[in-house]
């Protein structure tokens, strides 16, 4: 994850159900994770990240996978803003031990682009998520 605005981090158990026939967690479960993380930072925001005129989409998602994760496990999930455009937000990622940051099991970014829901066209980002991406 690179350097940005810190947005949020946040303590998310890994379930018995997470895990593949292998006995370690399953790869898409990481975006679970991301995705559980990015929400509780939308409700974090007081205001309507959301509405009938505009929402978020995911555009594009890296993951690297650094580090088997098996149950059980706490983790770490700290989310940056990389990049803040019109209608766009990059947000950083890193999944890490919750006991020690230094135990990196992923990172990566997500793209989200805010949309008309009716048009499917991008629109301005909300201003409320600007400005929480901002710091202004």
């Amino acid at each position: 994850m690179s350097e940005g605005r810190r947005l949020l981090e946040t303590r998310i158990d890994v379930r018995w159900g997470d895990m593949d026939a292998y006995g370690h967690v399953n790869n898409a479960t990481y975006a679970s994770y991301v995705e559980e993380a990015r929400i509780r930072w939308f409700a974090s925001l007081g205001g309507p990240w959301r509405t009938a005129e505009h929402e978020p989409v995911i555009a594009a998602q890296t993951i690297n996978y650094r580090r088997q994760l098996e149950w059980p496990a706490v983790l770490r999930v700290s989310l940056v803003a990389e990049r803040v455009g019109n209608s766009s937000l990059t947000i950083g990622f890193t999944i890490a031990a919750h006991d020690d940051a230094g135990i990196v099991h992923a990172d990566g970014s997500n793209v989200l682009v805010w949309v008309d829901p009716a048009s499917g066209r991008s629109v301005p980002l909300p201003a409320l998520v600007r400005a929480a991406a901002t710091g202004a």
